[in-house]
């Protein structure tokens, strides 16, 4: 059974950083792409960032470019964004995501607030 766990989100102040984790379970994480995905109040759930199995390819949606990094380790099964000078905008729940052929696996979400 496919289980995705995220963590690390809350309240930071514009322009600090956060760094969310999401812990993977239940499939052969290494091979499978992951993605960090955000859904702000209001507004469609829209991608952030993605990572291929094996680590060496990424990409970003436009606004997470030169401000977030996507990393994962696969001898912990865990996913990473790092994200450094938070603007307001970034505010939103932040989802992990895998697909395999039939399905898209979602986790909880974790909220990140950015406020003064």
């Amino acid at each position: 059974q496919v289980r995705l766990v995220e963590s690390g989100g809350g309240l930071v102040q514009p322009g600090g950083s956060l760094r969310l984790s999401c812990a993977a379970s239940g499939f052969t994480f290494s091979r499978y792409a992951m993605s960090w995905y955000r859904q702000a109040p209001g507004k469609e759930r829209e991608l952030v960032a993605s990572i291929v199995g094996a680590g060496g390819i990424t990409s970003y949606a436009e606004s997470a470019k030169d401000r977030f990094t996507i990393s994962r380790d696969n001898a912990k099964n865990t996913v990473y964004l790092e994200m450094n000078r938070l603007k307001p905008e970034d505010t939103a729940v932040y989802y992990c995501k895998t697909s395999d052929y039939l399905y898209n696996y979602w986790g909880q979400g974790t909220q990140v607030t950015v406020s003064s």
